[in-house]
């Protein structure tokens, strides 16, 4: 059991690269959450993702996500040559290919936004340009860097707020599609405000369905706002990509850390994002770097982290995430076994404190896990942001439950139907951990307990050892 990693791990698969055996593999390496990029596959691909990911096992949550409020450049029929120095216009019309004189992109009002001596990034940053003049509704820009672009390719235009919808046409079909198909996590690209977020959640709500949603931090906006947002949503990505073009490159460690701790603070998961295992795609090992960023984010205390490229078109998806899962085991080993969380009251004052003391006792005596139910997930969460060495064995009354814990950190869940008393409820959770965590008859757990009863949060803790529990339960059924 102790072999098990804390951070969880999230990995975007495509469709065309997503049969059983290789999610499976996925899975076993150490992925704990399927992401299904909807930028780049339609719904179609989407369900052969979703139907080949439920049957390998009812544990791996799904996250979606959507395209967001994007500036994209238009197709063009040949790649565009900038040298330094280029002069091009700039033009907001996406019926109109991108040519050498003229770069479209799919905002018509993107000149009404852009002021005169402003930058304009386009390619992940690859391509910058100095906004120079205008001329009637275009853009005169002048190019800093030698590059090239292509179709479709991301704009951005650092500390310039632009007023874009919260969701595109597509994003709605991918929601719908979600739905309909029990979804756990909707990740919405360029989360700018709280609005962004209510937007997101109103249109979930048209299909009556308990999708979470995970805002992705990309933009000085989402930053600022970032407290606000919180409050609307399930949890957090800092996706460093688009966030480091938007933001000085050298902020973004502050920044990572900063929203890290406020999540822990909210008892919202959060994820890191981008790049962490870049070389993987084409590489077999990482580079020392990269390690070390997955290191500096695991000792940050993130609840996980996330591959794109490296398993959805790399050439070693598989070694990703199992490089992944021993960086973060050995980390784990070495960091803090606690962290002293600020107290809020989120789950009520008696299961809110029970939470803190079930982790805080664990650690004292050597505990092998914690054992405890939930229904929803929120006590489980509360307990998680603690930080503790040792794993919360959830006991989940429902399969959805089971799935959006998949992200929270030091947390394996198991399906058990509700029970009547607290000694049924333990009997079944030790008959289902025994064999699945290697238990012996002398390990010690804390067992922390309270909705087999109907009520909502902690309400009862006991301590003692596998046999001891197993024993005391057969005494008092015997009696009965």
């Amino acid at each position: 059991m102790l072999n098990r990693k804390r951070t969880k791990i999230v990995a975007t698969i495509s469709d065309k690269n997503c049969e059983s055996d290789f999610i499976k593999d996925l899975y076993e390496a150490g992925m704990d959450v399927v992401r299904i990029n909807s930028a780049h596959l339609e719904i179609e691909g989407a369900l052969r993702i979703i139907r080949n990911v439920r049957k390998i096992s009812d544990k791996i949550a799904i996250l979606i996500d959507t395209k967001g409020p994007e500036i994209r450049t238009t197709d063009c029929d040949e790649p565009v040559n900038i040298e330094p120095g280029t002069v091009i216009r700039i033009a907001g019309d996406p019926g109109k290919k991108t040519t050498s004189e003229i770069v479209h992109v799919n905002l018509r009002s993107i000149a009404d936004y852009v002021p005169v001596g402003s930058r304009v990034m386009i390619d992940d940053g690859e391509n910058v340009f100095r906004v120079i003049g205008r001329d009637r509704d275009m853009l005169v820009c002048r190019a800093e860097t030698r590059g090239v672009i292509g179709s479709r390719k991301s704009v951005n235009v650092p500390g310039v707020k632009i007023d874009l919808p919260s969701l595109t046409d597509k994003d709605r079909i991918f929601i719908q599609m979600a739905a309909a198909n029990d979804v756990e996590f909707i990740a919405h690209s360029f989360v700018r405000r709280k609005q962004d977020a209510l937007d997101v959640q109103a249109e979930i709500d048209k299909y009556k369905s308990d999708i979470k949603i995970i805002a992705k931090i990309e933009n000085q906006e989402g930053v600022e706002n970032i407290t606000d947002i919180l409050d609307e949503v399930y949890g957090i990505m800092v996706a460093r990509g688009d966030l480091a073009i938007e933001i000085p490159y050298e902020k973004i460690p502050s920044l990572q850390k900063m929203i890290i701790s406020r999540c822990i603070y909210c008892r919202k998961p959060v994820i890191v994002a981008t790049q962490m295992l870049h070389s993987m795609i084409t590489n077999p090992r990482p580079t020392r770097a990269e390690v070390s960023d997955i290191a500096s984010a695991v000792y940050s205390q993130t609840d996980a982290l996330m591959l794109s490229g490296e398993t959805a078109a790399g050439k070693y998806p598989v070694e990703a995430v199992r490089t992944m899962t021993k960086v973060a085991l050995e980390v784990e080993r070495n960091k803090e076994k606690f962290l002293e969380t600020p107290y809020i009251n989120v789950t009520g004052e008696v299961s809110s404190y029970l939470a803190k003391v079930a982790v805080e006792t664990s650690l004292r005596i050597g505990a092998r896990g914690i054992i405890a139910d939930t229904s929803r997930g929120r006590t489980i969460r509360d307990m998680a942001s603690y930080r503790g060495f040792n794993l919360i064995l959830a006991q989940c009354y429902t399969t959805r439950a089971m799935r959006e814990l998949a992200l929270s950190y030091g947390v394996y869940t198991s399906y058990q139907e509700r029970r009547d008393s607290i000694d049924q409820f333990i009997h079944i959770a030790l008959s289902n951990l025994i064999s699945d965590y290697d238990l012996r008859g002398d390990d010690k757990v804390v067992v922390l307990a309270g909705n087999f009863s109907g009520g909502s949060g902690f309400s009862f803790i006991e301590v003692g050892t596998v046999e001891y529990l197993n024993n005391r339960i057969g005494f008092l059924q015997n009696m009965i």
